[in-house]
């Protein structure tokens, strides 16, 4: 089951994280208490006394009149990623498939019902796409993410889905509950999941899960890359094959780490 947030949260945690979510999705820029409070709602005194603190922590810096995200942050990521068992198995063999088939290689996790993004590479011929490590998503867009969701009890999919529903990232993202969960069976029986520009417009991939003893997913891996590049039997079956042995090598190391 995915962990439940509290029925009687903490109202001022909510309010500074809230804050910092502002705060990582300004690309960079800075931001004022003006805006700040415009963007969330609230009094500039409640923004005020909130990234006052979150600044003497070390969570925000302050840039004249405005904030940022501070880099202590990025210690935090950075132990939580390598925490995490599958980010350190998994790393090697990513690396190996970026270099093998010049595109751009992904592990992925998931997280009380979406798609956290571990550990990437890029081959030579990669193409810049807004992934990074760390970044969260929905599972249902994505070919590694599908791939998860194949691997999980259907009642777990049937939650996910309840709770975080189908949104759609392109014109090819599949929304329909009936379609996904046909599509998820054939994902099942056959071993990996396609991305056919249902999350990039003109990116295909291919993902394959990493599972445990049971045959529950716990991550996957996948390589994408451009549609006019990753066609026919390269991504059909090429690719496939060179994931599975991958995913096959990691769930074995994964047992015995």
């Amino acid at each position: 089951m995915m962990n439940e947030p509290q029925n009687r949260p903490v109202k001022t945690a909510e309010t500074s994280f809230a804050l910092l979510e502002q705060l990582a999705q300004a690309d960079g820029d800075a931001l004022g208490v003006t805006e700040l409070a415009q963007r969330l709602d609230l009094a500039k005194s409640t923004v005020h006394r909130h990234v006052g603190t979150l600044e003497s922590l070390g969570v925000v810096v302050r840039d004249g009149d405005e904030y940022r995200i501070g880099l202590r942050l990025l210690d935090y990521g950075l132990r939580a990623r390598d925490q995490h068992a599958l980010s350190t198995v998994a790393r090697p063999k990513v690396e190996e498939l970026a270099e093998e088939t010049g595109e751009k290689v992904w592990c992925i996790t998931e997280q009380q019902g979406r798609s956290v993004h571990l550990y990437g590479a890029s081959g030579k011929n990669s193409v810049q796409t807004s992934a990074r490590a760390g970044a969260w998503g929905y599972l249902h867009q994505h070919a590694a993410g599908k791939a998860i969701l194949a691997h999980l009890p259907a009642e777990r999919v049937q939650h996910i889905v309840d709770g975080h529903g189908l949104p759609a990232k392109t014109p090819h993202t599949i929304t329909d509950e009936k379609d996904l969960f046909e599509q998820l069976e054939q994902i099942a029986d056959r071993g990996y999941a396609f991305n056919r520009e249902e999350s990039i417009t003109g990116l295909h991939a291919v993902g394959a899960p990493i599972t445990d003893d049971d045959g529950v997913a716990t991550g996957a891996i996948s390589i994408s890359g451009p549609a006019n590049r990753l066609k026919g039997e390269w991504l059909t079956e090429t690719l496939p094959d060179l994931l599975l042995g991958a995913t096959n090598e990691i769930e074995l190391n994964l047992s015995f780490s």
